[in-house]
C-alpha cells in the first residue's frame, strides 16, 4: 500500500439541515405514518434529490400541481411556501392538506400582508422563478409585489407611490448581496420600510459565516447541495468572494472532480440547509480513500432552533 498524500479537511459548522428542513421532512414521514401511503407532496419538499428519493421510497408522491393529486389523499405543501391560491383551492375541493412551509418563510408572508393592509406596495429581493419567491409574491394580489434581483433592477422599478413602499427578502439569499440591493432601495426611495430584522434566515446566515471562517485556510471548497437549492448556491458564491479559487457545488461524492483537486493540501466542506449529514460523511469517506485525512471542525455558531410540526400530525388518529 503506497503512502497516501496528507490532506486537511476543514468541516464548517453549522452546515446541513436547518430546523425548517428538518420539520418539513418530519411532516412527510409523520403523514405517511398517520395516513399510510401514498401521501402527495406539491413540489420537492426540500431541494435535495437524496432526501426526495428517500421519501419517495417510503410512499410519498411528488407532483407539480394540486390538479395532479387525488381528492381522497393527504397533500403536503413544500417548505418553500405556496401562493395563497393553493390552500384556497385545496379547501374548495375539501382536500386534507398539511402546510410544511418553513415558519421563517411564513413570517415573511405575514409581514407582506401587514404592509399591504397598511397600503404599502412591496418590493421583494429574490430570485425570479424560485418556489419561495413565487409563494411569497402569491400572498398578495398581482402587481402588489415587485421583484428585484440586482441593484440595477432598483433603478428600473416603476412604483405606484415612492412614499408608500416596503421591502422583504427571500430567506435563502446571501447577506452581503442583499446589502447592496437594500442600499440601492434606500437611496432611491428614502421612505421605504424594511423588516425589523433582515428576513434572511438564521441558518442561511450561519452557514455563510462558517464558510467565511474557513475560506482563508483552504485551497478548495466543496459545498454539498442541489443545483436548484438557493442557499447552497449562495455558499459557493460566498466562498469565491472570500478568495476560494476553487469552490464547487456537488450533490454527492461521485460528483467530485478529483483532477481539479490534485496537488492541494486543504479542502473546506460544508452543506446546504437541505443536504443530510450522510452525504457529508460520504464525501469525507471518499477523501479518506485517497488521502491521509485530518479533519478539523470550524464552528462559528451553535444552533438550537426547533420548529414544532402542525397539530394535526401530533394528534393520534
Amino acid at each position: 500500500m503506497t503512502d497516501l498524500p496528507p490532506l486537511t479537511l476543514y468541516l464548517a459548522a453549522p452546515r446541513g439541515f436547518c430546523a425548517g428542513v428538518d420539520r418539513a421532512i418530519k411532516i412527510v414521514e409523520m403523514a405517511l405514518e398517520k395516513w399510510g401511503a401514498p401521501v402527495y407532496v406539491r413540489h420537492e419538499i426540500v431541494h435535495n434529490k437524496y432526501v426526495v428519493d428517500g421519501l419517495r421510497a417510503k410512499g410519498a408522491v411528488f407532483v407539480e400541481e394540486l390538479d395532479d393529486c387525488p381528492l381522497d389523499r393527504p397533500v403536503i405543501f413544500s417548505a418553500h411556501g405556496v401562493p395563497k391560491s393553493v390552500p384556497e383551492a385545496a379547501q374548495a375541493r375539501q382536500m386534507l392538506y398539511v402546510d410544511a412551509t418553513c415558519p421563517l418563510v411564513s413570517k415573511v408572508h405575514i409581514e407582506a400582508e401587514r404592509h399591504h393592509a397598511n397600503g404599502l406596495q412591496m418590493v421583494m429581493i429574490g430570485h425570479d422563478g424560485h418556489p419561495e419567491t413565487i409563494g411569497t409574491m402569491g400572498q398578495l394580489p398581482k402587481g402588489e409585489v415587485l421583484l428585484v434581483e440586482t441593484p440595477e433592477d432598483v433603478a428600473a422599478l416603476d412604483v405606484r407611490n415612492p412614499a408608500k413602499l416596503a421591502f422583504i427578502t427571500q430567506t435563502t439569499l446571501s447577506v452581503d448581496d442583499t446589502a447592496g440591493i437594500v442600499a440601492a432601495l434606500k437611496a432611491r426611495f428614502p421612505a421605504i420600510v424594511g423588516p425589523h430584522k433582515e428576513d434572511i434566515c438564521y441558518a442561511t446566515t450561519n452557514r455563510q459565516e462558517a464558510v467565511k471562517a474557513i475560506a482563508p485556510k483552504i485551497d478548495a471548497l466543496l459545498v454539498i447541495g442541489a443545483p436548484n437549492s438557493s442557499n447552497s448556491q449562495r455558499l459557493v458564491e460566498v466562498g469565491r468572494a472570500k478568495g476560494c479559487a476553487y469552490a464547487q457545488l456537488v450533490q454527492r461524492a461521485t460528483e467530485i472532480d478529483w483532477r481539479a483537486l490534485s496537488g492541494i493540501g486543504s479542502v473546506g466542506i460544508t452543506a446546504g440547509a437541505s443536504a443530510p449529514e450522510e452525504l457529508v460523511n460520504e464525501v469525507i469517506d471518499a477523501f479518506r480513500a485517497r488521502y491521509s485525512v485530518t479533519v478539523e471542525l470550524v464552528e462559528t455558531a451553535k444552533e438550537r432552533v426547533e420548529f414544532k410540526v402542525p397539530r394535526v400530525l401530533r394528534e393520534t388518529a
